[in-house]
């Protein structure tokens, strides 16, 4: 018989005069130990915890986020999420965030390994109102690359949407051999990121250039890294996208933080201290 081990996260951010504050209510074993300021109250950090460590079939995760008017959050994980083997049942992460007018998220979590044998479905939407902007990534790892696991078996469902704007739905199934070798599908590399920048109201044609010049500097100094393929574009007027294909996690993470730094100058004139992945 399968265990079912359910959580839920809440997750919510207002401002009072120049800080922002978050209030949180979970259910099972999910959870934010501390609220951090390592940019000054204006600006919070939360670090996402899942104490068991791995999601296994029949096991759902839930996180719900709504931020305030003129708030700034950052949310990031301590380790990777991991869906490992199912007996038979899927295992799921659905996440759901709400932003105000001029709120500010940053959805920043370390990668997802999709270990050989999983059933998974991981669904985020995040729905912004006019002058809410974000900028959030997904790193998925098929198998285990550095420890030599290949993804041999199972499958990972993943879908991305901006509501009205943008989605992306689709399961990459071990068994698809096309789609995981075919230089138009994965060509033989085990990890896919995707990184974007939206706003809930179109970006202005400077701020969208600019936004892709810097993504494009960016993969231009990271040059063919472990194998690393990158592009950028402007999908919609309120959303640019970046999507990268490497062997490795290291190098298509590396590019992520390197992005995303240069995004947040763009787009908010701030710099991008290292994440605090934990309490230290």
């Amino acid at each position: 018989m399968t265990t079912r081990w359910p959580a839920r996260l809440e997750l919510t951010c207002r401002r009072d005069g120049a800080r922002c504050l978050m209030h949180s209510r979970h259910e099972g074993p999910l959870r934010v130990l501390k609220t951090l300021y390592p940019e000054g109250e204006g600006v919070c950090h939360q670090v996402v915890v899942h104490p068991p460590g791995g999601i296994v079939g029949g096991d759902t995760l839930q996180i719900a986020l709504a931020l305030g008017p003129g708030t700034h959050a950052v949310i990031t994980t301590p380790g990777a999420t991991r869906f490992y083997r199912s007996a038979g049942e899927p295992a799921a992460q659905h996440v759901r965030a709400e932003l105000a007018t001029g709120a500010r998220l940053e959805w920043l979590p370390q990668e997802t390994i999709a270990h050989s044998g999983c059933l998974a479905d991981s669904q985020a939407t995040f729905a912004l109102e006019p002058g809410a902007e974000m900028i959030g990534w997904e790193l998925l790892a098929l198998g285990a690359p550095a420890a030599g696991e290949a993804f041999e078996a199972g499958r990972y469902t993943q879908r991305l949407a901006l509501p009205g704007v943008w989605l992306e739905h689709g399961t990459i199934a071990a068994a698809d051999t096309t789609l995981l070798t075919s230089p138009l599908g994965f060509a033989g590399r085990s990890c896919l990121l995707t990184l974007w920048a939206a706003s809930g109201s179109p970006l202005q044609a400077p701020r969208s250039d600019a936004l892709l010049e810097a993504a494009r500097a960016c993969i231009d100094a990271t040059g063919n890294a472990l194998g690393l393929s990158a592009g950028v574009t402007a999908v919609q007027p309120p959303l640019v996208v970046l999507r990268a294909l490497a062997h490795r996690v290291e190098p298509a993470m590396a590019l992520a933080r390197n992005v995303r730094a240069r995004w947040r100058q763009v787009l908010w004139q701030l710099e991008a201290p290292a994440l605090r992945t934990w309490l230290t």
